[in-house]
């Protein structure tokens, strides 16, 4: 299975991913870092992928998204946005309309106090 067909598989599977360097639990750059800590915070369930455990990965999904970075998200199969895109989409509300739209559930609470925090 190529690179391309592997990450389409995971994001028509999985409700939420967020390719990132590193783990949810252990991410190796800043931006990973931020995206996977409002996603943890916020109470998301999502699958992370490692980029760094796989090279064609890593290209591939660069490639998959025709965006350039990593961090990426995607919510219910499509692609959501890089580090600066979720932290907008947090601090405005937006990806609790998204969240909401889509079914997945996340802690209203938290995604509040994220935008107290930042206001």
């Amino acid at each position: 299975m190529s690179a391309q067909d592997q990450i389409r598989e995971t994001v028509e599977k999985n409700d939420v991913v967020l390719f990132m360097k590193g783990t949810k639990t252990m991410p190796q750059c800043g931006f990973s870092s931020r995206v996977a800590g409002v996603l943890n915070y916020m109470g998301i369930d999502y699958l992370d992928v490692n980029v760094l455990a796989d090279a064609e990965i890593r290209q591939g999904i660069k490639d998959f998204s025709d965006w350039p970075t990593i961090p990426q998200l995607y919510v219910k199969g499509e692609f959501v946005g890089g580090c600066d895109i979720v932290t907008e989409m947090t601090l405005s509300g937006e990806l609790d309309t998204l969240f909401t739209e889509n079914g997945i559930s996340f802690n209203k609470e938290a995604a509040d106090k994220i935008r107290e925090a930042n206001a």
